[in-house]
């Protein structure tokens, strides 16, 4: 099921998310499992696209719904905290800044970016309250099922918590989605999709695909400046997503299929800088 069939079954209309940042950290960033963050992690927490912090929640509602204003005409939005971990903190805070984000009355809906070791049972506890008010996603980044690449990468917790997460939101109600990395080195095809069969095994009720992209001033680029891993062509992704989607159920929601950095920032792989080329190339090679 594609995104868009999903929220207009949902909500009955289009909706469009809006990225946020709440000015969290990251338990890979502030010393408590590392202090580099994974290693293909830039300095804005994968909220390259997100709004200030520096600014109220409310704030930056208005403003990111100003930016999408010539797409969407009395439309409904989603409130989405991507950068970083949004559900490190406390429970007050988290709590606050939620309810901030889901009062305005075009807010269908709360999502939420975080990590599976970061969703301790007061805190799942509370998205299962406000799950009852407004849906909400829990957006989990898995990216590998193996655990020598997840060492490489740096990320700090073991296959298994993610399924414990998952089967934890999923047995309170909440909606889980699953991002997956295509191309992290050392990987094959083969082993991507066993990390998305992982997920729908799991009982993740989305996906969303990344391609893995290098940004500046990452440990990643000076693996790749060094040769030691090659970015995918985007012929080679696109083989890598199909084989992926082809042990998707029917059921699940695909949010994405592909990821990009900020172009300031893109170091390599150059093509995915042209977004509406790569889209059309992968959306006519998936319709072949």
């Amino acid at each position: 099921m594609t995104l868009n069939e999903h929220y207009r079954s949902r909500f009955g209309c289009k909706v469009y998310k809006l990225s946020l940042d709440g000015g969290f950290t990251c338990p890979n960033r502030d010393g408590t499992l590392d202090k580099r963050g994974c290693i293909f992690c830039s300095a804005y927490g994968g909220g390259e696209f997100a709004e200030s912090c520096h600014t109220s929640v409310a704030h930056q509602l208005e403003a990111a719904k100003a930016r999408v204003s010539a797409k969407i005409k009395d439309g409904r939005y989603i409130a989405y905290f991507q950068s970083f971990t949004g559900t490190y903190g406390s429970v007050d805070r988290l709590e606050a800044l939620y309810r901030e984000a889901m009062a305005p009355d075009d807010i269908v809906a709360l999502a939420i970016g975080t990590r599976p070791d970061c969703l301790g049972p007061d805190v799942v506890a509370l998205l299962d309250r406000l799950n009852r008010e407004k849906p909400v996603y829990v957006e989990l980044g898995l990216q590998t099922i193996h655990e020598s690449t997840a060492q490489y990468i740096r990320r700090g917790y073991c296959a298994p918590v993610y399924i414990d997460a998952v089967k934890r939101l999923k047995a309170a109600g909440l909606n889980v989605v699953t991002h997956i990395i295509l191309g992290l080195p050392g990987e094959t095809p083969e082993m991507a999709v066993q990390t998305t069969q992982a997920a729908v095994d799991a009982g993740t009720d989305g996906v969303k695909f990344h391609l893995l992209h290098v940004l500046r001033n990452t440990d990643l680029e000076a693996e790749y400046r060094a040769g030691n891993f090659q970015c995918l062509t985007l012929e080679e992704y696109a083989h890598w997503l199909q084989c992926c989607l082809d042990v998707l159920p029917e059921h699940i929601v695909l949010h994405r299929i592909t990821g990009d950095g900020h172009k300031r920032d893109l170091i390599a792989p150059a093509w995915s800088a042209d977004k509406k080329r790569v889209l059309n190339y992968l959306n006519q090679h998936l319709c072949r």
